[in-house]
């Protein structure tokens, strides 16, 4: 029996994908609601935190804003770092075993795709388990750069974190005038997670990886994803003019819903899960 027969409506929008991308290489686009089951919140779906992180013009523009982020990223990242793949992930990476799905583009920043064994990702807006001076480009691991925080700041052990963690990584902060951001031991620049910030452009050479991989495909899923970002959205329209189908998976509406061969609503981790079931036999 099927893990959603019990809904008609569901049931038939799957058996509708299922009929356009069977004999089909497919590749995938994700963004924040493919993680929500991990804990993870996103951006405007209900619940979803308030305001917007910051931007990359605020990051660069003063060292007060820096001790703001750095403080707010460093409580939330030990939360973030123990989030663990849903069944929405694992569904991605045994279709990709399975040959099903020919590689993911993930919006998200917290490498669960990775974790959970695709072998073909491309990170869209980067990896906030990477770091990297924007002076010398020397990359350090979060882990190194946690350890250097907590040096430079030990009374940071003490404090309790409040609030929810949100889609980046971050936790609000308040009294941050005291906090020490430790420059890049190599040069002494301004070190930066490896994540694309509001305001701040995905590298050419990223977005060529993920519009190669949507050009080798045949068809597209978007899941958990609304394409507010224009960069997701460029990766649709690109599918969109060369008329491969495209399945939208997705509560509330997208940007993509126009352009949809098959649209369901619905959340991402059941319906991947039971999608690649099903186009797996």
């Amino acid at each position: 029996m099927s893990l959603l027969s019990l809904d008609p409506a569901l049931d038939a929008g799957i058996d509708d994908a299922v009929a356009i991308l069977r004999g089909r290489s497919v590749a995938v686009l994700t963004g924040a609601g493919v993680s929500t089951d991990s804990g993870i919140p996103d951006y405007r779906g209900e619940g979803a935190p308030k305001g917007h992180p910051m931007s990359y013009q605020e990051f660069l523009g003063s060292h007060a804003h820096r001790q703001r982020y750095w403080l707010g990223s460093h409580l939330g990242w030990s939360r973030f770092a123990q989030a663990k793949p849903n069944a929405g992930h694992d569904a991605i990476a045994r279709g990709e075993a399975h040959g099903v799905f020919g590689g993911v583009v993930t919006q998200n920043v917290d490498a669960l795709h990775h974790k959970a064994g695709s072998a073909k990702v491309v990170d869209l807006h980067g990896r906030l388990d990477r770091v990297r001076c924007i002076h010398c480009s020397q990359a350090y691991s979060r882990a190194a750069v946690a350890d250097m925080l907590e040096t430079a700041n030990p009374w940071v052990a003490g404090l309790q974190v409040s609030g929810e963690t949100r889609p980046d990584g971050d936790v609000a902060v308040t009294h941050t005038a005291d906090f020490i951001v430790p420059p890049c031991p190599n040069c002494g620049g301004i070190v930066k997670p490896e994540v694309v910030f509001f305001g701040e452009f995905v590298p050419s050479a990223v977005f060529e990886q993920a519009a190669a991989l949507v050009n080798r495909s045949e068809a597209l899923v978007v899941a958990g994803s609304s394409l507010a970002v224009n960069t997701g959205m460029r990766l649709v329209s690109l599918a969109h003019r060369r008329k491969k189908p495209i399945v939208v998976i997705n509560r509330g509406v997208t940007k993509a819903d126009k352009v949809a061969s098959v649209r369901i609503e619905a959340g991402a981790s059941q319906t991947l899960e039971e999608l690649v079931r099903r186009l797996s036999f």
